[in-house]
């Protein structure tokens, strides 16, 4: 392993991860990111990292849409799911939406450094107990993956923005980009999800959430 990014927004579960990786690869370059946005910013920056190990309940995506940006734009990048959350659903939906592995955060260290290397050699590190044969995506929910699939990074975070209720100049303020731009993604945005209404957008959105789980489950 080169380098390895570790995305949660607990600054002191990020550091025991990073204990860990030192721990099982002294010579691995660790990244961090605490929200969607840094991470976004980090893969551009990286590009191939050899692992992504990603809270469940990123800051600024919404349910698994962290997962689907890494998997629709970095398909090779192998990404270990890490939750407090430990149902059976979440975990075969977390399969379904291309996730190479998923351990609980309340693993010892040893099992997640052994996943941490799994992945990293290719391998599928899930749960004993999961049967991933069941289908854990809806044909709903699948259909919002393919679309949101299809954006660009920067339709991808517009599209999460509008999700949060914010308007045109706002995201135009947070992305700094002009508000044309912004327009310009937004329709686009739009024709791929088929909607017509950001209220329409954010509820699509809506299928990828993590329903009854609370963020402190995260």
């Amino acid at each position: 392993m080169t380098t390895l990014i570790v995305a949660d927004d607990h600054p002191l579960f990020r550091s025991a991860l990073k204990d860990v990786i030192r721990q099982e690869e002294p010579e691995a370059t660790l990244e961090e990111a605490s929200d969607f946005g840094d991470l976004q910013t980090v893969m551009t920056r990286i590009g191939e990292p050899a692992v992504v190990l990603l809270d469940l309940h990123m800051p600024g995506a919404h349910g698994f849409s962290a997962l689907l940006f890494l998997t629709a734009h970095y398909p090779d990048i192998p990404v270990l799911m890490i939750s407090a959350n430990e149902r059976d659903d979440i975990i075969r939906r977390a399969a379904d939406h291309g996730a190479a592995g998923f351990i609980s955060k309340s693993a010892s260290m040893e099992a997640i450094g052994q996943a941490i290397r799994g992945v990293a050699r290719g391998d599928f590190c899930f749960p004993d107990g999961v049967d991933l044969a069941v289908p854990g995506v809806s044909e709903e929910e699948s259909g919002v993956a393919d679309a949101l699939s299809e954006l660009t990074p920067q339709q991808f975070r517009v599209a999460t923005m509008i999700s949060q209720g914010l308007l045109n100049k706002q995201i135009a303020y947070e992305l700094n980009v002009t508000e044309a731009t912004v327009k310009a993604h937004v329709t686009e945005i739009f024709r791929k999800l088929g909607v017509h209404s950001r209220t329409q957008a954010a509820l699509k959105l809506g299928q990828l959430d993590l329903a009854d789980v609370s963020q402190e489950d995260s």
